[in-house]
């Protein structure tokens, strides 16, 4: 069975920063796309970040220039550095796995930014 546990959320102070971690288990090879969105108190679930197996990333505008995605394909783990948060980057964040044929998703991590 496939396990995506996502960790390192947390409370910080606007212009902080923070770095989840998302490890994959239960599969013996690298997941071939890993993403993180985010779902903020009543709006819809968005998405953050995309990385392809060979390192292809994209970014949201929203983030782009403060979030940085990247993955240890050995260690099969995602992760997303964050940082400059602002108060509009809090929401629940969940790494997301898709192979050709599954979507994996993982419990998510609450991210507060607030002073």
């Amino acid at each position: 069975q496939v396990q995506l546990v996502e960790s390192g959320g947390g409370l910080v102070q606007p212009g902080g920063s923070l770095r989840l971690s998302c490890v994959v288990s239960g599969i013996s090879v690298s997941i071939p796309v890993m993403k993180w969105y985010r779902q903020a108190p009543g709006k819809q679930r968005e998405s953050v970040a995309f990385i392809s197996r060979g390192g292809t990333t994209i970014y949201a505008d929203s983030v782009k220039g403060r979030f940085t995605i990247s993955r240890d394909n050995a260690k099969n783990t995602a992760y997303l550095q964050m940082n400059n948060l602002k108060p509009e980057d809090t929401a629940i964040y969940y790494c997301n796995g898709n192979s050709a044929s599954n979507a994996y998703w993982g419990q998510g991590t609450q991210v507060t930014v607030s002073s």
